[in-house]
């Protein structure tokens, strides 16, 4: 990575809700030898952001996701780019394809399956020839999960095959971005199809080792586990497959956790009802109209939500069980755990990896214990390791 550039971070999307609060974070929290800026491309919006977070001489770019131009000028100026400009699959390429071109490495919070399997069929390569660091799902999708999955594994005996389980429990409101991110997603699964098939017939497995992530089974452990079809499997699946210490054969089955019947049965029937509904033009746009993007839960709102994900590792005869935790997960832990991503991309020694990888790849350890320092625990409850 050039040493010439004006910029160590640039945060590009600071208007929006999540990424105002980001902004907040890295106010706090950058400290004094961290150069970074705002883009965006509205500047009196930039400016009321850069007013609210209290730093009058933090610069502001103009940069507009619909010119690639302005896009390629401030991916040449920052080592960093940290995006939350969304939904992704609308708005998120021409950046990914500026960061690869620039070599500069690129951290976004999406959870849209199919915008990362395109990502990596079209700029993969190129980002692993400039030494670009593509990282997607650097918030809530799929820190938790990810680097959860990534302590719990480091704690079971190597070179054995693994089996993790993952159970979420909390609770939280969902932002405009969000709920257009999810409704974009369910009305586009024979897209999504067609996109992680062209992904597999060019990505690279590593030879002798399997490694499969997929949502869990409906069960009774204690209370109810439902399956959770999310992206945070497929994240956790190729960490495994380019990280040798999850073993020769490594599995992760993803779950929501809830105490009663009543409420297992209630999510999924919401959920069953959301992803007929995104299939409906008519019935998709009143979802999209019911909540505007750029909105979200207010903070004493925010300061009621937490979230617990706990993993039941087996591997080589022994078991541990960890937690991952935190506070309001969309938003307030979300802000903390992307701005910690772009802090560690920017300022941590990582390991020596390119092109399109998770955040266990990238960043591992590094990003662990800041999230640590910055309050997300980590932490063994049971097992030899305890």
């Amino acid at each position: 990575m050039p040493d010439d550039r004006p910029y160590d971070i640039v945060l590009f999307g600071a208007t929006g809700f999540t990424g105002a609060l980001t902004a907040g974070y890295l106010a706090r929290n950058a400290g004094p030898g961290c150069r970074w800026a705002l883009a965006g491309r509205d500047p009196a919006k930039l400016e009321a952001v850069r007013e609210r977070i209290g730093l009058p001489g933090l610069p502001l770019l103009h940069a507009d996701a619909g010119d690639p131009a302005s896009l390629d000028g401030i991916a040449r100026r920052t080592r960093v780019i940290a995006t939350t400009v969304g939904p992704y699959l609308s708005y998120g390429e021409p950046l990914v394809a500026a960061c690869a071109r620039a070599g500069t490495h690129y951290a976004d919070l999406t959870g849209e399956p199919e915008f990362v399997d395109l990502m990596f069929t079209r700029h993969h390569a190129r980002a692993r020839e400039t030494g670009a660091k593509i990282v997607h799902a650097c918030g809530f999708d799929s820190i938790p999960y990810d680097l959860g999955v990534y302590f719990t594994v480091g704690l079971l005996p190597e070179d054995v095959p693994i089996q993790v389980d993952g159970y979420l429990r909390g609770n939280g409101r969902p932002s405009g971005g969000t709920l257009h991110s999810a409704v974009t997603a369910l009305s586009r699964a024979p897209q999504a199809a067609r996109a992680a098939l062209d992904r597999r017939r060019i990505e690279e497995r590593p030879a002798g080792r399997r490694a499969a992530g997929r949502p869990g089974t409906l069960r009774y452990v204690g209370g109810w586990a439902l399956p959770l079809p999310t992206i945070d499997p497929q994240i956790v699946a190729r960490s495994a497959r380019a990280l040798e210490r999850y073993g020769p054969h490594f599995v992760y089955r993803h779950h929501m956790a809830v105490k009663h019947l009543g409420g297992a049965l209630g999510l999924a029937a919401g959920a069953g009802a959301l992803a007929v509904l995104a299939q409906i033009p008519p019935a998709r746009s009143w979802l999209l109209g019911r909540v505007l993007p750029g909105s979200g839960p207010t903070p004493e709102q925010r300061a009621a939500s937490w979230f617990k994900v706990t993993f039941d590792g087996r591997g080589g005869g022994e078991r541990v069980v960890t937690e991952v935790a935190g506070g309001d997960p969309g938003y307030d832990e979300t802000a903390k755990m992307f701005g910690e991503s772009a802090l560690c991309l920017a300022f941590d020694d990582l390991p020596e990896v390119s092109g399109q990888v998770t955040t266990a790849v990238a960043m591992g350890d590094a990003l662990i214990e800041r999230l640590r320092r910055a309050g997300i625990t980590f932490r063994v409850l049971g097992g030899p390791k305890a």
